[in-house]
């Protein structure tokens, strides 16, 4: 499919909410009051993205700053790379990686149509930044691109009744196969999930990819690991060493502190669970009513 590329001439909303029927349901952009020109885009009324248009070095959203964590240490600092967004919402990850890797080649697939639209519309993104994005189904997105040519691979899909679960189809060995085989040699696979008390999708996600990639890292809250609330794990993979240090003095500074888990305690957290493959792949569980409420 064509990619979609900024406007030359941007249309930018005021202070007004923005409400707009997408492909995949409602979406609405909601001025933040105490930010200059940044907004919340929301599906059904789940947070979904947020976007500072002035800043796109500010990240609203915990799990966002983690990812940023990992789009920071997946080469030397600075660097432009190329990555590929299996995900886009309002771009926020990738609004950050031009900013703060000017150079960088950015593809996005997102499935909605629409929502592409009213993003490029309202939320505009930097001209001059070398982002492309297609509607496009992920998987068959990521069957499609080139071998070995990514730096970071970055899945942030959710789907479902209000855009709540990861769909089944990226959970299984066979998907990320098809990611992995995208990567350079020491590239950098990372994606979101979410998951509740007793944690089985989150184990089952490890060993996973446990089984196409050698070396894990597990990023999240202590209460989320402990299965005392549900919310978001950050997984990251490689064929490298990755930056389990850096990447935990980084976590541990945020606002909300996250922990790290590799090696032995990452082996152990996922005892017992079994990789998935798309004969037995299901969505991952929903959140408890209210846990996305805006």
């Amino acid at each position: 499919m064509e990619a979609v590329r900024q406007e030359p001439v941007p249309k930018v909303p005021d202070d007004r909410p923005v409400v707009r029927r997408v492909d995949l349901g409602t979406a609405r952009l909601m001025p933040d009051l105490d930010r200059s020109r940044a907004w919340l885009l929301t599906m059904d009324d789940t947070p979904q993205s947020y976007v500072d248009l002035d800043d796109p070095r500010h990240l609203e959203f915990e799990y966002v700053q983690r990812l940023a964590h990992v789009a920071d240490l997946c080469a030397d600092s600075g660097a432009p790379v190329t990555a590929f967004h299996l995900g886009g919402g309002a771009l926020t990850l990738p609004r950050y990686l031009a900013a703060t890797r000017p150079g960088s080649r950015q593809r996005v697939a997102e499935l909605d149509a629409g929502l592409i639209a009213l993003v490029r519309d309202a939320l505009p993104w930097d001209a001059a930044a070398d982002l492309a994005v297609e509607a496009a189904d992920a998987r068959a997105w990521i069957a499609s691109a080139p071998p070995a040519s990514a730096d970071l691979v970055v899945t942030d899909v959710f789907g479902g009744a209000g855009g709540h679960t990861v769909p089944a189809a990226l959970t299984s060995v066979e998907f990320l196969r098809l990611a992995a085989g995208t990567l350079r040699e020491d590239g950098v696979y990372v994606a979101n999930i979410a998951d509740g008390a007793p944690l089985d999708f989150a184990r089952g996600q490890v060993a996973t990819a446990a089984s196409v990639f050698p070396e894990l890292a597990l990023v999240a809250e202590a209460s989320v690991l402990r299965g005392r609330r549900y919310g978001n794990l950050v997984l990251l993979a490689s064929h490298r060493p990755l930056p389990i240090d850096d990447l935990t003095r980084r976590t541990a500074g945020d606002p909300f502190p996250a922990r790290v888990v590799s090696g032995e305690r990452l082996t152990a957290f996922a005892s017992g669970a079994h990789a998935v493959t798309d004969a037995h792949a299901v969505p991952s569980p929903p959140p408890p009513a209210g846990a996305f409420a805006v």
